[in-house]
């Protein structure tokens, strides 16, 4: 995000303005509004080159706190996490199913009706499809932080909700209300950390999100496999009650958080913008006017006379890279995340003893978390289209045989099967497709545009899902399809549409700067064609 400063060739002056920090009021001339490009761009030009010049040791030595930022801006995907997996682990907790199931001949034990299986799966997504179509413009114009903030107080009161429902029905309203803040922590989340770090560190800063999602999971995967042998309500009533841990802790730090950079910028607050820079990095290691007008550059680039709205999103080239962050999203739902999801209740279905399935389900959450940290370092130097590419391929493979393992009827060794590769492909999913779809998805919209464009790219997944939830239920629940691994089948033939697709369509943009990606959408450059064509430091359109 800018130029280290060089101490063997700096001036005097300038060692001494590094050692004693940044003064905006000694920038003023930098920060000129009403400065052409012309003006500023020698420095723009300056604090791109050095960007691209960092190693990832280097931008990490640089900017430590944009790293720590992100970290923790990534930890509001925990509640997300937390809740779907709790909710998924819900159907298969004994003392659960006992107070809100029916009674099934065919297995001996109570199981939860499919629609309210699949109600209760949809309910958070709803509240989120119309949390993310809040965060655009909420976020847009109050900040990522102040937006953030409102989701994290919003969600302690909803948590209350949840916790006293005693009906399926007030635990389907909880679950809605929860899902509003979540839809605001999804969309702003792979914004602000793309926004806050260097082209470096912008895979792993994003791809953190997964990992945290990877976290949510293991929580709940530990806390629902100790309240397992528990028949009565706190089985099911302290893992809810556990949610409160996070929210104001985390609105605390997100309070003490500086806003983007990049957000500052469009707004025309540049001194902010500065301060915010210096606040992000080590500021002995910063030429932080140049980094600004490196922002300028990119927002003078993509300037209108309109405010972002919605419309917007559907113009132009603007079109082409909503398509991309909205598709990217909704393939999350078609190539194995809803068995990664449900692996507790797979797990089960596939023949495994309760107390087995749900000890799998925590190992394949421990097993993500790994994978995801394995994934920052295939991303970041292998490229984020090939990472995707070659990991929704053999996604597929797998899928195709966790079908062909559900078609040889039923035995110890096919559930064993199924069990196994249920497993590997919940893990394979966090080191291919989903790391990579968060960098993607953090990279791909236009700045000004960026709030609003990851809002519709969660709206996209939502909407995906909603239907794909049910018809996951369906097919694995003993009192609907009971197709168990055959299930395989039909994600296997979503997820190869989705390669196809993303073959074609999906560009390479590892190592781009913002103005480069911006040059490339409007020069119409076929996506295979991005990874070789070169764009000057000097241009502008």
């Amino acid at each position: 995000m800018s130029d280290p400063v060089d101490s063997k060739s700096s001036g005097g002056a300038q060692e001494v303005e590094a050692e004693e920090g940044y003064n905006p009021a000694d920038h003023t001339l930098d920060y000129d509004e009403k400065a052409k490009v012309a003006d500023y761009k020698a420095d723009a030009v300056e604090a791109e080159n050095a960007e691209h010049n960092m190693g990832v040791l280097e931008a990490v030595r640089a900017y430590p706190m944009a790293s720590f930022w992100a970290f923790v801006m990534s930890f509001t995907i925990i509640m997300e996490s937390y809740d779907v997996f709790l909710i998924g682990n819900f159907v298969a907790l004994p003392a659960f199913t006992a107070k809100y199931g029916v009674y099934d001949a065919a297995t001996d034990k109570n199981v939860i009706v499919t629609k309210w299986q699949s109600a209760l799966q949809v309910s958070g997504q709803l509240g989120a499809l119309i949390g993310v179509f809040v965060a655009g413009p909420l976020t847009s114009r109050i900040g990522y932080r102040w937006a953030t903030i409102s989701g994290l107080m919003l969600l302690n009161a909803f948590i209350f909700v949840f916790y006293f429902a005693e009906s399926m029905p007030v635990i389907f309203v909880a679950q809605l209300l929860e899902g509003v803040p979540w839809g605001i922590f999804i969309a702003n989340a792979p914004a602000y950390c793309s926004e806050i770090v260097p082209i470096k560190l912008r895979a792993p800063a994003t791809q953190m999100l997964q990992m945290f999602w990877a976290i949510g999971s293991i929580i709940v995967g530990a806390v629902t496999y100790h309240y397992n042998p528990r028949l009565d309500a706190s089985a099911y009533k302290i893992p809810i009650a556990l949610q409160w841990l996070f929210p104001t802790p985390l609105a605390i730090l997100i309070y003490l958080a500086p806003e983007s950079p990049w957000w500052l910028v469009r707004k025309g607050r540049l001194e902010e913008a500065g301060n915010a820079v210096g606040r992000l990095g080590r500021k002995t290691r910063l030429n932080i006017s140049e980094t600004v007008a490196m922002m300028r550059r990119v927002i003078e680039l993509e300037k209108t006379e309109k405010e972002p709205n919605h419309w917007e999103l559907f113009k132009g080239t603007d079109l082409y890279r909503t398509l991309i962050v909205c598709c990217v999203y909704a393939a999350q739902n078609l190539t194995g995340n809803l068995i990664a999801n449900q692996a507790v209740y797979f797990f089960e279905q596939a023949g495994m003893s309760v107390n087995t399935a749900f000890a799998l389900g925590l190992i394949t959450s421990a097993l993500q978390m790994i994978f995801v940290m394995l994934s920052w370092f295939l991303t970041t130097y292998l490229g984020r289209r090939t990472i995707y590419l070659w990991g929704s391929f053999f996604n597929v493979i797998m899928l195709v045989a966790l079908g062909v393992a559900g078609s040889v009827g039923k035995s110890t060794a096919s559930s064993l099967a199924q069990a196994s590769l249920g497993l590997i492909i919940s893990v394979l999913f966090t080191l291919g497709p989903a790391p990579a779809s968060w960098v993607i998805i953090g990279e791909t919209s236009a700045i000004r545009l960026r709030p609003l464009t990851t809002g519709m790219g969660r709206a996209s997944y939502y909407i995906v899902e909603i239907p794909c939830i049910f018809l996951g239920s369906y097919m694995l629940n003993p009192t609907g399809g009971n197709l168990g691994g055959k299930c395989g089948y039909v994600w296997g033939g979503t997820g190869l549409f989705c390669l196809v697709m993303a073959y074609f369509w999906l560009p390479e943009m590892k190592g781009r700067s913002y103005r480069e990606i911006d040059i490339l959408f409007k020069r119409k450059v076929p996506a295979r064609k991005w990874k070789e064509t070169v764009i000057d430091v000097q241009d502008d359109e």
